[in-house]
């Protein structure tokens, strides 16, 4: 490793970690109702005397802030594992059909409305469905990728592309069927979300997150073998299948549940572990984690933002997270060409 990357991974390391910290404390602090840091701290340790400060930290804006670091993370990990997977810096977890098809799911039951929430009670029934579509996708398209000579990832590439455009047709479909009110809804949800944070939804997003923490050290050296080819792998012992299986089962459950939390959140999955590579270098073993703790600062600010730019009015954050990724992304696509 040279001198220069190893400076750039300690930069990475002391600076990310902090920057998490302090958006986390500012999405708390910054609101309708501005809140001192000792306001702050004092309801989250519980240290202070109860009243409107610890109320509004607690109730609202700890399980928000908490909803919206999870799912910042788990983007930017599905990212990169993705990326690390087809080999390809500007890999997307929607090219695998995931996005598009919860897209649909959740749509579908915003649609049939009133019917499927008398039959399924008090269940959030659009999140539940967004899942089960983003699953179905997935599914989908691995089965047809997956052959007697092993999976394809050029075939699960374009399947997934297919899958997408036929969700988004029976999305537009579905669109074109709906009321005011449900073409409304509808819409606000494909631009991502996160003001129905509760402490369920964040509890949920964690075990995931806490699920993908766990196995990237597993298949970050995988990933790296990958990087040579998926011959070269094999003859250097990786167990490819198995590494291409476990890959998608993991991001399909990731942004699966990301989107049926949050809704469609654009561009972390894409940014975020291309900013991070262009910054520490392709090693999965380092860029995993660090696309972890960017993902989940840049959701974190995002949403701060969305909530406060143009109060009361509150933007969708997915518009917030491209507004913010394609400048960064550019300026440093032009840095990386310039450098060549």
């Amino acid at each position: 490793m040279t001198t220069a990357r190893l400076r750039a991974l300690r930069a990475a390391w002391s600076l990310l970690p902090l920057l998490l910290v302090a958006s986390f404390l500012v999405a708390i602090a910054i609101g309708a109702v501005s809140l001192s840091l000792s306001d702050v701290v004092s309801a989250l340790t519980g240290l202070g005397e109860a009243g409107l400060a610890t109320d509004i930290v607690q109730a609202i804006r700890l399980p928000r802030a908490i909803l919206a670091a999870t799912v910042g993370a788990t983007l930017a990990i599905c990212g990169a594992l993705l990326q690390g997977l087809f080999r390809n810096p500007l890999a997307d977890p929607s090219l695998i059909g995931v996005t598009a098809g919860a897209s649909f799911g959740a749509s579908l039951a915003i649609l049939l409305g009133a019917s499927v929430a008398a039959a399924f009670g008090s269940l959030p029934v659009v999140s539940i469905a967004a899942f089960c579509g983003g699953l179905i996708a997935v599914a989908l398209v691995y089965q047809v990728a997956r052959g007697i000579n092993g999976t394809s990832v050029a075939t699960m590439l374009l399947m997934g592309i297919a899958v997408s455009a036929f969700s988004a047709s029976l999305t537009g479909l579905m669109e074109y069927f709906a009321d005011n009110e449900m073409l409304r809804r509808i819409s606000l949800w494909r631009m991502g979300g996160l003001d129905a944070a509760s402490y369920p939804r964040a509890l949920l997003m964690l075990l995931v997150l806490c699920g993908l923490l766990a196995t990237m050290f597993r298949f970050g050296p995988a990933l790296n073998v990958l990087l040579l080819g998926e011959s070269q792998a094999r003859h250097l012992g990786v167990d490819v299948e198995r590494v291409k299986t476990g890959l998608i089962v993991l991001v399909a459950a990731g942004v699966g549940t990301s989107v049926a939390v949050a809704g469609s959140i654009a561009f972390v999955g894409l940014v975020v572990p291309h900013m991070v590579r262009l910054w520490v270098g392709p090693d999965h073993r380092q860029l995993l984690p660090l696309s972890a703790l960017a993902g989940a600062g840049l959701l974190l600010v995002s949403d701060t933002l969305a909530r406060t730019v143009i109060a009361p009015v509150e933007i969708p954050v997915g518009l917030i997270t491209a507004l913010i990724g394609v400048p960064f992304f550019v300026s440093l696509l032009r840095k990386s060409r310039e450098s060549l």
